[in-house]
């Protein structure tokens, strides 16, 4: 009797193996216990269905990164408003996750990073120019290191050159959950009532010269934290107008078979530190982690890159 193989198997074994180079950097919500073996890429079906598809036509695998937005303008976590050493550091551990694909599947993937500052830089309190510098800076990084497998998208890539607080508006009429919706949401989902305690943490923490009182900052950071992530959720709407069958990311930790997949970008004491909210260190065995600029300046001292303050060496 002729045997034959399903047609779907070889794309779908693939596909898992494919997704298997990113669950050692699964950022996720909760740890497995103790001894428990790592999750499977079938508890990831969403992920390993799209990845299948692209595998099955022979096309690279897309991912879309929403991260990279700007630097947070609380002068005791990061070195500046520009990429430093924990941008660098990311956009090679991406680069390199692509390289490793391309090894067991020749047509690579690519990593999109859509860079959301301008969504809501109105309400984190950073400058639109210090956000539009910080991307190009990205850009510059990517091309002069040889990042081939990533490219930034931001608003300019749909809105052109529209005055940013009308492309805010756009985005966020057109896209955008609204208040009522949102705060039932985070009264039932625990998930997003997470997300919305760690938006409103950091807010407190990078708002400066707030004149009124430690109360009435935290009420005023709550209110900007329901626009955050309302605006958060109409940029990742618009994302998958723009690229509808890629495989989305986040930086935010993500329970296991999430529509989207949390993926560590370094090493941090904290699930939600990222290169854009923090310094690198240096360790002195070679290995990097994030922690804010403050404590790293306890720990080592400042190395400069190109004229520019860089990370922290032990």
């Amino acid at each position: 009797m002729l045997l034959t193989t399903a047609p779907d198997t070889l794309p779908r074994t693939t596909g898992a193996e494919i997704l298997n180079l990113l669950l050692p950097h699964h950022r996720t919500t909760g740890r497995p216990p103790t001894g428990q073996a790592r999750v499977p890429a079938e508890a990831f079906p969403r992920q390993l269905r799209r990845i299948t598809d692209f595998v099955r036509e022979g096309a690279p695998v897309a991912f879309t990164l929403p991260a990279f937005p700007c630097k947070s303008p609380n002068p005791a976590k990061t070195l500046g408003h520009l990429p430093d050493m924990g941008e660098r550091l990311s956009l090679g551990f991406l680069d390199t996750l692509c390289r490793d694909i391309e090894k067991i599947y020749p047509p690579g993937a690519h990593v999109v990073i859509c860079s959301d500052g301008h969504v809501f830089g109105d309400l984190i309190g950073v400058p639109d120019d210090h956000i539009d510098a910080y991307a190009d800076e990205l850009r510059a990084l990517i091309r002069q290191s040889d990042l081939s497998h990533l490219s930034v998208f931001d608003l300019r890539d749909v809105l052109g050159d529209l005055p940013h607080d009308t492309k805010r508006a756009h985005v966020h009429d057109r896209h955008a959950p609204t208040l009522e919706a949102l705060r039932a949401e985070v009264r039932t989902d625990a998930p997003t009532l997470a997300l919305y305690r760690g938006i409103t943490r950091f807010l407190v923490e990078d708002t400066a010269e707030f004149t009124g009182t430690r109360s009435a900052l935290q009420r005023e950071c709550r209110r900007r934290a329901y626009g955050v992530i309302q605006r958060s959720r109409a940029w990742g709407a618009l994302i998958a107008d723009q690229h509808p069958r890629a495989v989305r990311l986040s930086i935010h930790p993500q329970p296991v078979g999430a529509p989207k997949f949390g993926i560590r970008l370094l090493d941090a004491p904290d699930a939600w530190t990222t290169p854009w909210h923090s310094a690198a260190l240096r360790e002195l065995d070679g290995t990097w982690t994030l922690v804010p600029r403050a404590r790293a300046r306890r720990l080592g001292r400042l190395v400069h890159r190109d004229g520019r303050p860089s990370h922290f060496e032990r």
